[in-house]
Protein backbone atom coordinates (compact mmCIF):
# COMPACT_ATOMS: atom_id res chain seq x y z
CA UNK A 1 0.00 0.00 0.00
CA UNK A 2 2.89 2.39 0.64
CA UNK A 3 4.11 2.03 -2.96
CA UNK A 4 0.67 2.90 -4.31
CA UNK A 5 0.92 6.43 -2.88
CA UNK A 6 4.65 7.15 -2.86
CA UNK A 7 5.47 6.05 -6.42
CA UNK A 8 3.00 8.45 -8.14
CA UNK A 9 4.31 11.28 -5.95
CA UNK A 10 7.96 10.52 -6.83
CA UNK A 11 7.14 10.24 -10.54
CA UNK A 12 5.19 13.50 -10.54
CA UNK A 13 8.01 15.24 -8.65
CA UNK A 14 10.63 14.09 -11.13
CA UNK A 15 8.56 15.17 -14.13
CA UNK A 16 7.77 18.52 -12.50
CA UNK A 17 11.45 19.24 -11.71
CA UNK A 18 12.63 18.32 -15.19
CA UNK A 19 9.89 20.39 -16.83
CA UNK A 20 10.53 23.39 -14.56
CA UNK A 21 14.29 23.25 -15.21
CA UNK A 22 13.76 22.97 -18.96
CA UNK A 23 11.32 25.88 -19.05
CA UNK A 24 13.60 28.13 -16.97
CA UNK A 25 16.63 27.34 -19.15
CA UNK A 26 14.69 27.92 -22.39
CA UNK A 27 12.89 31.02 -21.17
CA UNK A 28 15.72 32.78 -19.33
CA UNK A 29 18.43 31.52 -21.70
CA UNK A 30 17.44 34.17 -24.19
CA UNK A 31 18.11 37.01 -21.72
CA UNK A 32 21.11 35.59 -19.81
CA UNK A 33 23.78 32.94 -20.23
CA UNK A 34 22.66 29.35 -20.25
CA UNK A 35 24.70 28.59 -17.11
CA UNK A 36 22.97 31.29 -15.13
CA UNK A 37 19.55 30.11 -16.30
CA UNK A 38 20.51 26.56 -15.35
CA UNK A 39 21.55 27.72 -11.88
CA UNK A 40 18.21 29.55 -11.46
CA UNK A 41 16.27 26.48 -12.51
CA UNK A 42 18.27 24.20 -10.24
CA UNK A 43 17.81 26.66 -7.37
CA UNK A 44 14.04 26.63 -7.83
CA UNK A 45 13.91 22.85 -8.04
CA UNK A 46 16.43 22.49 -5.24
CA UNK A 47 14.45 24.66 -2.86
CA UNK A 48 11.32 22.72 -3.70
CA UNK A 49 13.10 19.41 -3.18
CA UNK A 50 14.81 20.57 0.05
CA UNK A 51 11.56 21.58 1.69
CA UNK A 52 9.99 18.30 0.55
CA UNK A 53 12.86 16.29 2.05
CA UNK A 54 12.62 18.17 5.35
CA UNK A 55 8.86 17.63 5.46
CA UNK A 56 9.39 13.92 4.87
CA UNK A 57 11.95 13.80 7.70
CA UNK A 58 9.55 15.48 10.11
CA UNK A 59 6.76 13.14 9.02
CA UNK A 60 8.99 10.11 9.69
CA UNK A 61 9.52 11.42 13.22
CA UNK A 62 5.82 11.96 13.71
CA UNK A 63 6.21 15.74 13.68
CA UNK A 64 4.99 18.59 11.51
CA UNK A 65 6.18 22.14 10.81
CA UNK A 66 3.78 24.69 9.40
CA UNK A 67 6.52 27.14 8.22
CA UNK A 68 8.26 24.38 6.24
CA UNK A 69 4.96 23.37 4.68
CA UNK A 70 4.24 26.98 3.71
CA UNK A 71 7.73 27.36 2.15
CA UNK A 72 7.21 24.15 0.19
CA UNK A 73 3.89 25.38 -1.20
CA UNK A 74 5.52 28.72 -2.05
CA UNK A 75 8.19 26.93 -4.09
CA UNK A 76 5.50 24.84 -5.80
CA UNK A 77 3.46 27.96 -6.58
CA UNK A 78 6.58 29.70 -7.90
CA UNK A 79 7.34 26.80 -10.22
CA UNK A 80 3.75 26.78 -11.43
CA UNK A 81 3.89 30.56 -11.89
CA UNK A 82 7.03 30.22 -14.02
CA UNK A 83 5.36 27.60 -16.20
CA UNK A 84 2.18 29.67 -16.57
CA UNK A 85 4.14 32.82 -17.42
CA UNK A 86 6.20 30.93 -19.97
CA UNK A 87 3.02 29.50 -21.49
CA UNK A 88 1.43 32.95 -21.79
CA UNK A 89 4.56 34.40 -23.48
CA UNK A 90 5.03 31.47 -25.85
CA UNK A 91 3.70 31.27 -29.39
CA UNK A 92 -0.04 31.13 -29.76
CA UNK A 93 -0.13 27.58 -31.07
CA UNK A 94 1.90 26.36 -28.05
CA UNK A 95 0.05 28.26 -25.31
CA UNK A 96 -2.46 25.50 -24.70
CA UNK A 97 0.18 22.80 -24.52
CA UNK A 98 2.32 24.70 -21.99
CA UNK A 99 -0.72 25.61 -19.86
CA UNK A 100 -1.73 21.95 -19.82
CA UNK A 101 1.50 21.00 -18.02
CA UNK A 102 1.87 24.08 -15.81
CA UNK A 103 -0.03 22.44 -12.94
CA UNK A 104 2.50 19.63 -12.49
CA UNK A 105 4.46 21.21 -9.56
CA UNK A 106 1.29 21.77 -7.53
CA UNK A 107 0.05 18.31 -8.50
CA UNK A 108 3.29 16.78 -7.22
CA UNK A 109 2.91 18.69 -3.95
CA UNK A 110 -0.68 17.49 -3.61
CA UNK A 111 0.39 13.88 -4.16
CA UNK A 112 2.96 14.19 -1.37
CA UNK A 113 0.21 15.61 0.83
CA UNK A 114 -1.97 12.58 0.08
CA UNK A 115 0.95 10.27 0.87
CA UNK A 116 1.50 12.05 4.17
CA UNK A 117 -2.15 11.66 5.09
CA UNK A 118 -1.93 7.95 4.27
CA UNK A 119 1.12 7.58 6.51
CA UNK A 120 -0.65 9.28 9.43
CA UNK A 121 -3.64 6.96 9.10
CA UNK A 122 -1.83 3.75 8.12
CA UNK A 123 -2.34 0.68 10.32
CA UNK A 124 -0.25 -2.42 10.84
CA UNK A 125 -1.31 -5.72 9.26
CA UNK A 126 -2.23 -7.09 12.68
CA UNK A 127 -4.53 -4.16 13.34
CA UNK A 128 -6.11 -4.52 9.91
CA UNK A 129 -6.63 -8.26 10.52
CA UNK A 130 -8.22 -7.49 13.90
CA UNK A 131 -10.54 -4.90 12.36
CA UNK A 132 -11.51 -7.31 9.61
CA UNK A 133 -12.20 -10.05 12.17
CA UNK A 134 -14.37 -7.68 14.22
CA UNK A 135 -16.32 -6.60 11.14
CA UNK A 136 -16.78 -10.22 10.06
CA UNK A 137 -17.97 -11.17 13.54
CA UNK A 138 -20.45 -8.29 13.51
CA UNK A 139 -21.73 -9.38 10.09
CA UNK A 140 -22.08 -12.97 11.31
CA UNK A 141 -24.00 -11.89 14.41
CA UNK A 142 -26.28 -9.68 12.32
CA UNK A 143 -26.95 -12.54 9.90
CA UNK A 144 -27.72 -14.95 12.75
CA UNK A 145 -30.01 -12.38 14.37
CA UNK A 146 -31.87 -11.82 11.08
CA UNK A 147 -32.25 -15.58 10.59
CA UNK A 148 -33.52 -16.00 14.16
CA UNK A 149 -36.04 -13.20 13.72
CA UNK A 150 -37.29 -14.65 10.44
CA UNK A 151 -37.61 -18.10 12.02
CA UNK A 152 -39.47 -16.74 15.04
CA UNK A 153 -41.75 -14.72 12.78
CA UNK A 154 -42.52 -17.79 10.66
CA UNK A 155 -43.18 -19.87 13.79
CA UNK A 156 -45.44 -17.21 15.25
CA UNK A 157 -47.31 -16.91 11.97
CA UNK A 158 -47.85 -20.68 11.89
CA UNK A 159 -49.01 -20.69 15.51
CA UNK A 160 -51.44 -17.85 14.92
CA UNK A 161 -52.81 -19.58 11.83
CA UNK A 162 -53.33 -22.80 13.81
CA UNK A 163 -54.98 -20.95 16.71
CA UNK A 164 -57.21 -19.04 14.30
CA UNK A 165 -58.28 -22.20 12.52
CA UNK A 166 -58.97 -23.97 15.82
CA UNK A 167 -60.94 -20.97 17.06
CA UNK A 168 -62.95 -20.94 13.85
CA UNK A 169 -63.76 -24.64 14.23
CA UNK A 170 -64.78 -24.15 17.87
CA UNK A 171 -66.97 -21.19 16.94
CA UNK A 172 -68.56 -23.22 14.13
CA UNK A 173 -69.32 -26.11 16.50
CA UNK A 174 -70.70 -23.74 19.13
CA UNK A 175 -72.92 -22.01 16.59
CA UNK A 176 -74.15 -25.34 15.28
CA UNK A 177 -74.84 -26.59 18.81
CA UNK A 178 -76.65 -23.37 19.72
CA UNK A 179 -78.79 -23.65 16.62
CA UNK A 180 -79.66 -27.26 17.45
CA UNK A 181 -80.54 -26.37 21.05
CA UNK A 182 -82.64 -23.43 19.92
CA UNK A 183 -84.51 -25.63 17.49
CA UNK A 184 -85.11 -28.27 20.18
CA UNK A 185 -86.24 -25.63 22.65
CA UNK A 186 -88.63 -24.18 20.09
CA UNK A 187 -90.06 -27.64 19.48
CA UNK A 188 -90.58 -28.15 23.21
CA UNK A 189 -92.24 -24.75 23.54
CA UNK A 190 -94.62 -25.52 20.69
CA UNK A 191 -95.46 -28.86 22.30
CA UNK A 192 -96.15 -27.18 25.65
CA UNK A 193 -98.37 -24.53 24.09
CA UNK A 194 -100.31 -27.02 21.96
CA UNK A 195 -103.92 -27.80 23.07
CA UNK A 196 -103.75 -31.45 22.12
CA UNK A 197 -100.60 -31.96 24.11
CA UNK A 198 -102.09 -30.25 27.13
CA UNK A 199 -105.20 -32.47 27.03
CA UNK A 200 -103.09 -35.57 26.56
CA UNK A 201 -100.88 -34.74 29.52
CA UNK A 202 -103.95 -33.89 31.62
CA UNK A 203 -105.56 -37.20 30.85
CA UNK A 204 -102.37 -39.06 31.68
CA UNK A 205 -101.73 -37.29 34.94
CA UNK A 206 -105.38 -37.47 35.94
CA UNK A 207 -105.19 -41.23 36.30
CA UNK A 208 -102.27 -40.97 38.65
CA UNK A 209 -103.40 -38.00 40.72
CA UNK A 210 -107.17 -37.49 40.58
CA UNK A 211 -108.63 -33.99 40.67
CA UNK A 212 -105.23 -32.51 39.73
CA UNK A 213 -104.53 -30.86 36.44
CA UNK A 214 -100.82 -30.05 36.47
CA UNK A 215 -99.29 -27.71 33.98
CA UNK A 216 -96.38 -29.10 32.05
CA UNK A 217 -93.42 -26.72 32.37
CA UNK A 218 -90.21 -26.69 30.40
CA UNK A 219 -87.10 -27.93 32.18
CA UNK A 220 -84.95 -25.24 33.71
CA UNK A 221 -81.21 -25.08 33.10
CA UNK A 222 -79.13 -24.64 36.23
CA UNK A 223 -79.93 -24.90 39.94
CA UNK A 224 -83.25 -23.63 41.14
CA UNK A 225 -82.50 -23.57 44.87
CA UNK A 226 -80.89 -20.44 46.19
CA UNK A 227 -77.62 -20.89 48.03
CA UNK A 228 -77.75 -19.25 51.45
CA UNK A 229 -75.17 -16.54 51.97
CA UNK A 230 -72.26 -17.26 54.28
CA UNK A 231 -72.77 -15.82 57.67
CA UNK A 232 -70.17 -13.20 58.36
CA UNK A 233 -68.40 -13.48 61.69
CA UNK A 234 -67.83 -10.60 64.04
CA UNK A 235 -65.45 -7.96 62.73
CA UNK A 236 -62.18 -7.87 64.67
CA UNK A 237 -60.72 -4.56 65.69
CA UNK A 238 -57.22 -3.60 64.58
CA UNK A 239 -55.81 -4.22 68.09
CA UNK A 240 -57.43 -7.64 68.39
CA UNK A 241 -56.36 -8.53 64.87
CA UNK A 242 -52.76 -7.51 65.63
CA UNK A 243 -52.71 -9.64 68.82
CA UNK A 244 -54.18 -12.65 67.00
CA UNK A 245 -51.75 -12.34 64.03
CA UNK A 246 -48.79 -11.99 66.38
CA UNK A 247 -49.83 -15.07 68.40
CA UNK A 248 -50.20 -17.21 65.26
CA UNK A 249 -46.92 -15.90 63.81
CA UNK A 250 -44.97 -16.69 66.99
CA UNK A 251 -46.62 -20.07 67.53
CA UNK A 252 -43.55 -21.76 66.07
CA UNK A 253 -39.81 -21.08 66.04
CA UNK A 254 -38.71 -19.64 63.71
CA UNK A 255 -41.68 -17.34 63.19
CA UNK A 256 -44.17 -18.29 60.50
CA UNK A 257 -44.23 -16.57 57.13
CA UNK A 258 -47.19 -14.48 56.04
CA UNK A 259 -48.56 -17.22 53.82
CA UNK A 260 -48.43 -19.83 56.62
CA UNK A 261 -49.87 -17.39 59.15
CA UNK A 262 -52.75 -16.47 56.81
CA UNK A 263 -53.55 -20.15 56.19
CA UNK A 264 -53.70 -20.90 59.93
CA UNK A 265 -55.72 -17.73 60.49
CA UNK A 266 -58.37 -18.87 58.00
CA UNK A 267 -58.27 -22.47 59.26
CA UNK A 268 -58.96 -21.30 62.81
CA UNK A 269 -62.24 -19.75 61.59
CA UNK A 270 -61.25 -16.12 61.89
CA UNK A 271 -62.44 -13.62 59.30
CA UNK A 272 -60.63 -10.56 57.98
CA UNK A 273 -60.03 -9.04 54.57
CA UNK A 274 -56.71 -9.63 52.85
CA UNK A 275 -55.88 -5.94 53.05
CA UNK A 276 -56.46 -5.75 56.83
CA UNK A 277 -54.67 -9.04 57.45
CA UNK A 278 -51.60 -7.93 55.50
CA UNK A 279 -51.62 -4.54 57.25
CA UNK A 280 -51.71 -6.30 60.63
CA UNK A 281 -48.84 -8.53 59.56
CA UNK A 282 -46.74 -5.50 58.64
CA UNK A 283 -47.51 -3.85 61.99
CA UNK A 284 -46.50 -6.82 64.12
CA UNK A 285 -43.63 -8.05 61.95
Amino acid sequence: MRAKTVLPAVAMTAVSMVLTLAVVVMWLGEAMPQGVALVVGLGLDGGWLATLAYERRLAAQGDHSTPVTVVGWVFGAAATGVLVTHALTAEKEAVGAWLAVSWLPLAAKALWLVHGLWERTALTPDALDAIQAIQQEARDEAAVARARLRSEAATEETRLAAVTQAGARVAHVQAKTAATLAEAWSTLEKARQGEDTSRALTSVTGRVTPDVTPRWELPVWGPTEQVPALESGPVLSDEALDVLVDEIRRSEVPALSYREMAARFRTAGHSASEVRLRAAWKRVA
